[in-house]
């Protein structure tokens, strides 16, 4: 009789990779990023559990983007109060917050509900070379 075989939390193995933006595209970099955190490069992934590895991004203010969207892309936020809208372009966002753009990416590209909060607190993001990761051992990721 054949069993069904279902990851158990406590066999998941967790990697460390580290990717390097450099004049990357935004989005790919992103849909690459949220695919490892959610697992689903292995072959133990189900969609129920949190299997995915860490990611460590360097220079994620040397992204590149394509068309306008430095000028074209806006970031919204609210203050809770009447009239606090708030807006800030793709350009400014680098300037003012240079993680926040990457960060913001892949989370649009995670799931929804507690197991994406959970998929997104394994990224670390960091807008020059130097990380506090080097004891995890990340291995470059080969995309």
């Amino acid at each position: 009789m054949n069993r069904t075989y279902s990851t158990r939390p406590s066999e998941v193995e967790r990697r460390w990779f580290v990717v390097d933006a450099e004049g990357r595209t935004l989005g790919r970099l992103a849909t690459q990023v949220a695919t490892i955190l959610k697992g689903k490069h292995k072959p133990e992934y189900a969609p129920h559990l949190d299997v995915g590895d860490y990611v460590v991004v360097l220079n994620a203010e040397k992204i590149h983007v394509t068309g306008g969207k430095l000028d074209k892309k806006i970031y919204y936020r609210h203050s809770g109060y009447p009239g606090g809208l708030s807006e800030m372009t793709l350009r400014e966002q680098l300037a003012k917050h240079p993680t926040r753009a990457v960060e913001l990416a892949v989370r649009g590209m995670l799931p929804k509900n507690r197991l994406g909060r959970r998929m997104l607190r394994k990224l670390k993001v960091y807008a020059g070379m130097e990380h506090p990761h080097s004891a995890q051992k990340p291995e470059p990721l080969d995309v």
